[in-house]
């Protein structure tokens, strides 16, 4: 297991003084959300989240999904970030939303919360900038048992990534999570089939894997630069990831 090196630039993105000083320099560019917005992400999060369930999203920056989830009616959504710049930032601008709570915290060491204080976890990107940084294989073992650890049975860590089944399997599909992994792949924002397009996927079906928890070597990405979406729910016993699933996300209404 390696740092994603093809991904990453000179970057240390798992360093909290990159974070606060790339804070302090855009404060005057409004919010950013990484890969997708929260309309894209909808279907899944309210399959597997609950609006009155305790929710803890990490690596929250200055994002605008929280604040999408509390229009869309979750109850409680606890905000961490190891910028405290971002986390002073958001405490102010959502001061009057009593639904968010933000706190400076490394995603390494949360113990700060007991053991399954949370029902689900929401990582848009937190993990894949750990990837990128010094010590890579260790830190995301740090951050995944800190997850893990913090679920309560039956919680969902609902993981947001670039990085495809090879790359992030090996670091999540272990017994000692007890999680059952399910597989959901979208395109980036503004993708458009190519025209004459006549595919039959659809993107709110999980994906078949092999029983290492791979993409079948005759699948085939219609976006390259494809989002893959993890859905991980922890069980009182271990598991390995599942082969294939009849659930699906077409039957969630997408109208607000």
């Amino acid at each position: 297991m390696y740092r994603d090196v093809s991904a990453c630039n000179t970057y240390n993105y798992g360093d909290a003084v990159y974070w606060d000083a790339r804070y302090i320099q855009e404060a005057n560019c409004g919010s950013f959300d990484w890969y997708q917005r929260y309309t894209a992400l909808r279907p899944f999060v309210r399959k597997y989240i609950s609006p009155t369930s305790r929710v803890l999203m990490v690596g929250c920056g200055n994002a605008v999904i929280s604040e999408d989830m509390v229009k869309d009616g979750f109850e409680d959504i606890m905000n961490i970030d190891i910028s405290s710049v971002a986390i002073d930032m958001m405490r102010k601008k959502y001061e009057n939303v009593p639904q968010l709570k933000y706190m400076q915290m490394d995603v390494k060491d949360m113990s700060f919360f007991p053991d399954e204080s949370f029902d689900s976890v929401i990582d848009k990107g937190t993990l894949d900038s750990l990837m990128c940084g010094t010590g890579a294989p260790i830190n995301a073992a740090q951050m995944l048992g800190e997850v893990s650890r913090l679920l309560k049975p039956g919680g969902v860590y609902m993981l947001i990534t670039y990085g495809d089944p090879t790359v992030r399997m090996p670091h999540i599909n272990r017994p000692v999570y007890n999680w059952k992994i399910e597989l959901y792949i979208i395109p980036r924002p503004g993708f458009q089939k190519p025209a004459g397009s006549t595919s039959p996927k659809s993107y709110l079906e999980p994906v078949p894997v092999t029983e290492k928890g791979l993409l079948p070597a005759d699948y085939t990405l219609e976006d390259p630069d494809s989002h893959f979406i993890y859905v991980c729910k922890k069980i009182d016993e271990p598991t390995y990831v599942s082969g294939r699933s009849t659930n699906s996300l077409t039957d969630v209404t997408l109208q607000r």
